[in-house]
């Protein structure tokens, strides 16, 4: 009923766990594998970086505020973290780089991964992310790369604030085996007070309930143009959210922002998604793109 299919990756069930969001340490994905369908680490590049100085993340009414600038340990280091991954579902490893060589290297470097993710996406990390897939020739050979050096699957995190379609369809033509979007959305916070942007970095990635009609509206138009596996993302914290999704044409979604209320939140989600499957005698996979047929 709730097992679905990306690529050869076989998932127990379609929720997984966002890329950035308690992805840093073994023992957090962990604790998380023993619901989630897939949990994707932070993104790491082949050096360590320090990231933004705090402030770089805050909490507002409708979701989070954050700036953390991709910080994250060596590569190799952090392989050598996740080798106590306890491996209760697959683990997808999220990679950014700055060339198709550093994509290449890591790839090497995390080879007991079950999946991997590209951050094409990350607004808010000069000359990475949101930077590198701005340049769609440079996309496509990133993901070529990759590709000569795995046959695992292969999946490309695009943002809402390009044309995004276009970037999936480029995505696809590389042989990429999926699609994940989106990624957080460019905004800033001013305190009234200091009469100061509140981040250190100024500007950041909006996540949480506020960018989820954005992130619904990107899962839709993708699905319409390729015929590789979407993953939504974006403001998904309860069941009703991961129908919307799949309806959309999400063959899976991963859930961020949502832990900062609950460390049980894909528990819930799969408790309500399962009743909602029987109740309406269909199996997850029968929901993909349903609203699509009209």
């Amino acid at each position: 009923m709730l097992e679905v299919e990306l690529s050869n990756l076989r998932l127990r069930n379609p929720i997984m766990l966002a890329s950035g969001i308690l992805g840093s340490h073994a023992g957090s994905l962990n604790r998380i594998a023993e619901h989630a369908g897939a949990v994707v680490t932070k993104s790491v590049g082949l050096e360590g970086r320090e990231g933004y100085k705090n402030p770089c993340v805050i909490s507002w009414e409708c979701g989070i505020l954050n700036a953390v600038g991709l910080a994250s340990p060596p590569a190799k280091e952090f392989a050598r973290e996740l080798k106590m991954f306890n491996g209760a579902c697959p683990l997808i490893v999220s990679f950014f780089g700055s060339n198709p060589e550093e994509f290449a290297e890591l790839v090497k470097i995390f080879d007991f991964a079950n999946a991997f993710e590209l951050n094409l996406s990350c607004p808010h990390a000069k000359g990475l992310g949101l930077e590198i897939g701005r340049d769609f020739d440079l996309v496509y050979e990133i993901i070529r790369a990759v590709k000569r050096n795995t046959d695992k699957p292969v999946f490309a995190k695009v943002s809402a604030n390009l044309d995004y379609v276009e970037l999936a369809k480029v995505c696809e033509s590389a042989k990429a085996d999926g699609i994940v979007a989106i990624n957080t959305v460019r905004g800033m916070a001013i305190d009234i007070v200091s009469k100061r942007p509140i981040l250190s970095n100024v500007s950041g990635g909006v996540s949480g309930k506020a960018i989820k009609p954005i992130a619904l509206k990107c899962v839709w138009d993708i699905y319409e143009e390729v015929s590789i596996p979407v993953i939504g993302c974006g403001g998904i914290s309860n069941w009703k959210d991961v129908v919307e999704f799949a309806l959309a044409g999400a063959r899976a979604v991963q859930i961020g922002s949502a832990f900062y209320y609950s460390y049980d939140v894909i528990k819930n989600i799969l408790e309500g998604l399962e009743s909602y499957l029987r109740i309406n005698g269909v199996s997850f996979d029968e929901l993909v793109g349903l609203a699509h047929k009209r």
